[in-house]
């Protein structure tokens, strides 16, 4: 049988329920052994195990391509020592010439499906690589030039190109790129990452303001639908803020003030673009339906609470994207936009969930993690978001627990718990991911609100 439980919006080990002997942050389990199973992953002894385990797969062997040739029987080798890679970002030589022969095979046609994703993941975590340090990482720049030259892939070769131009490249380098990747694509316009990627190399040196957010904020999607707000700067090391209407067009507060939580969406692969696989938590519309409750198994990514579901345009398993119109819709690139306030539909950074969508992205998600923060080598960059994890693209939600596995403090209940009050257990809505200039305040956004 499974009891609910409304959790109060500040949620400390003080406050964790507890029902039948058996609760564990709020998630509660079948059996008193599954919440110590649960317990157990976040303890301090486990976390350092679980790091110490990565740290020893860092070894040259393990790198070694003529021990372990791309093969399909290969595949979970790669697979494991790429993520691995993510985790520990280790500054090696053998690391970056492995990477390197990686890339290598982008330029050679017929891979297998199974070769395809190995060259892939090397794509998204050379570009965290090289992007984090490109001074130490010779070898992946020189694979990533190979690449964009060569590959008769246009996906890889504008994941190629971003990388570069993101690597303090001049105006003239970022230009001979451009027009290279034109030039062997004669059709670029047509291919979704192509023209993202040759967009956004032309706004690198004629970025446009975004629109008044005003209009934003006083905009309705769809009657009668709960919205979220999630403002966010061009460093996504730095934490996002968010606000929330409910289903009449009002703001939410909480003791006279606006409502409001931090999110973090960082991606692991920390550089990746939005409209790559694994990248960063693309701006525009999402669509919010319901919940998806999390397996104890992946506590330690997605941590102890029902993690919320979101839909991008094209994306398959969305009931109604739009209210009373079941599916996928909008269709076109104009039905996005008139879901959006007229000032703001000729942005280009406002249609990213558009186009993420087309390049087949999804699995959006808001979640919470019972990862130790420490784990990422990369949240060590980023000291204004630390204890909140990086995803794979996700709205990553504050998730604390002590050395013996106790849940501290976690903000997944406050947003669970507004949501279901707006919009009852089956709620649904949108939310509107924004990129500004600078830091935002809660009393600027009451100032935009008032105007």
């Amino acid at each position: 049988m499974r009891i609910r439980v409304r959790i109060p919006f500040k949620l400390s080990v003080k406050s964790t329920l507890l029902f039948g002997g058996l609760v564990l942050g709020g998630l509660l389990a079948a059996s008193p052994a599954l919440a110590q199973f649960m317990m157990a992953q976040a303890t301090a002894a486990a976390r350092v195990e679980q790091r110490q385990q990565q740290e020893r797969q860092v070894r040259p062997e393990n790198y070694d391509l003529s021990r372990f040739p791309i093969t399909d029987a290969n595949e979970r080798h790669w697979r494991n020592m790429l993520w691995t890679t993510a985790i520990v970002e280790p500054q090696a030589d053998y690391v970056d010439r492995a990477i390197a022969q990686l890339l290598s095979f982008a330029s050679r046609p017929g891979l297998s499906r199974t070769q395809q994703r190995t060259v892939e993941m090397a794509l998204q975590v050379g570009t965290q690589l090289y992007l984090s340090n490109p001074g130490s990482y010779s070898a992946i720049e020189a694979g990533f030039r190979q690449v964009l030259e060569r590959s008769p892939s246009a996906e890889w070769s504008a994941m190629s190109l971003a990388a570069l131009t993101k690597a303090g490249a001049s105006a003239d380098q970022r230009q001979q790129w451009g027009d290279r990747l034109r030039q062997r694509f004669p059709q670029w316009n047509q291919d979704v990452y192509l023209y993202t990627a040759l967009r956004e190399l032309a706004d690198l040196d004629n970025p446009s303001a975004p629109p008044p957010l005003r209009d934003l904020l006083s905009w309705a999607i769809a009657p009668n639908q709960l919205q979220m707000y999630v403002f966010c700067q061009p460093d996504r090391g730095k934490l996002c803020q968010a606000v929330l209407k409910d289903r009449n067009g009002q703001f939410v507060r909480q003791n006279g003030q606006l409502w409001s939580v931090s999110l973090l969406l960082r991606p692991v692969h920390s550089g990746l673009g939005w409209n790559f696989t694994r990248g960063q938590t693309p701006q525009g519309i999402f669509r919010i339906e319901g919940t998806r409750t999390p397996d104890p198994t992946t506590f330690r990514a997605y941590g102890s609470f029902p993690l919320v579901k979101l839909f991008v345009p094209y994306e398959d398993g969305v009931r109604e994207f739009l209210p009373g119109r079941p599916g996928q819709a909008p269709a076109s690139l104009t039905d996005y936009q008139a879901l959006l306030p007229p000032s703001w539909r000729s942005y280009f950074p406002i249609q990213q969930t558009y186009w993420a969508g087309k390049a087949g992205r999804g699995l959006f998600r808001i979640h919470g993690s019972g990862e130790d923060p420490n784990f990422f080598t990369n949240n060590r960059r980023y000291p204004d978001s630390f204890g909140w994890n990086p995803s794979i693209g996700c709205l990553s939600a504050l998730e604390r627990y002590d050395d013996a596995g106790r849940l501290q403090q976690a903000d997944m209940p406050k947003i669970l718990d507004a949501f279901t009050r707006i919009g009852g257990a089956n709620f649904s809505g949108y939310l509107v991911v924004v990129d500004l200039p600078g830091p935002i305040s809660l009393e600027q956004i009451e100032g935009a609100i008032a105007n």
